[in-house]
């Protein structure tokens, strides 16, 4: 049985740091039962974000082609090198750094194929590494995290309320969402004050099909929308960052059927591509009216 992380780090005189974000996962079963109902494959190349004492690696590596292990913290490395050789791992291949830097891409290409990419995420980066994600998606095949249950609620949430979000219509239009497992707070140390919640994102399952669109030009409209969440769609759309004058963003919200006084949270991701699409409609049909006048 493996001993327990307030165990290993006071053997080691060490203490969870703060300013990390770190919880670490305790009882084995529970990771046991995550790498189980995400299903991982024996073919599957994992890249784990924030390893910390290998209560993940370790059934990862068991069943997975390759594991990339990234740690940020320089004091786990060597407790995280010992568990992987208690366990007769020494095929993990560790990073030391900071998961926000990595190359996606290259690692990828390093790997020979798409990863798939699974963590317990520190609440201070969760949002930044979905959309590091989102970017680099042609990379990664899916990901299993596991998130603060409020924000696990905001990457969830249906149109209409207040935790619908960028992030959430982000990937409303480039990926598949689905809860895997709940688990409570007591199973990590120290003890959080929230539960958390583990969501699969498949990036290579969409959730329908779509009309062809200018995804870079759709992402930005995503933005601008919720970055003025507060105004109406047409007001939130019309200036920068799109560069939409107000008739332009009105004869462009005619063109999709959206009322012009409806706010970004009330859309769906496909209001959001049908819009994108009737932007482009626009610039072909009227392209001097669709930059604002400068101030």
């Amino acid at each position: 049985m493996s001993p327990s992380p307030r165990s290993v780090l006071g053997a080691h005189g060490l203490r969870p740091r703060k300013q990390l974000g770190q919880n670490f996962l305790s009882p084995p079963s529970v990771a046991e039962m995550i790498v189980a109902r995400a299903g991982v494959g024996a073919e599957e190349r994992i890249l784990e974000i924030g390893a910390g004492l290998g209560a993940l690696t370790v059934p990862l590596a068991r069943v997975a082609r390759s594991v990339i292990a990234v740690e940020r913290d320089p004091h786990l490395i060597p407790l995280l090198r010992e568990e992987l050789a208690r366990c007769s791992l020494p095929h993990v291949r560790i990073i030391e750094g900071d998961a926000l830097d990595l190359d996606l891409p290259e690692l990828a290409r390093g790997e020979g194929g798409p990863l798939s990419v699974f963590g317990n995420l520190p609440y201070n980066i969760s949002s930044q590494i979905v959309i590091r994600l989102i970017d680099a998606r042609r990379h990664v095949h899916r990901a299993v995290l596991m998130f603060q249950r409020e924000l696990a609620r905001r990457l969830t949430a249906s149109p209409g309320g207040r935790e619908y979000g960028r992030i959430t219509a982000l990937l409303g239009c480039c990926a598949a969402v689905r809860r895997l497992a709940q688990v409570s707070a007591s199973h990590f140390f120290p003890v959080p004050k929230v539960d958390a919640e583990v969501l699969e994102i498949s990036f290579d399952r969409p959730p329908e099909a779509y009309p062809p669109h200018d995804e870079a030009r759709l992402f930005r409209l995503i933005a601008a929308a919720f970055g003025r969440r507060r105004k109406t769609i047409k007001n939130a759309l019309s200036g920068a960052p799109l560069g939409l004058a107000p008739e332009a963003a009105a004869e462009a919200l005619a063109a999709a059927g959206i009322d012009p006084v409806r706010r970004a949270e009330t859309l769906s991701p496909s209001d959001f591509v049908r819009l994108e699409i009737s932007i482009g409609g626009v610039e072909k049909s009227r392209p001097a009216s669709l930059r604002a006048a400068a101030p």
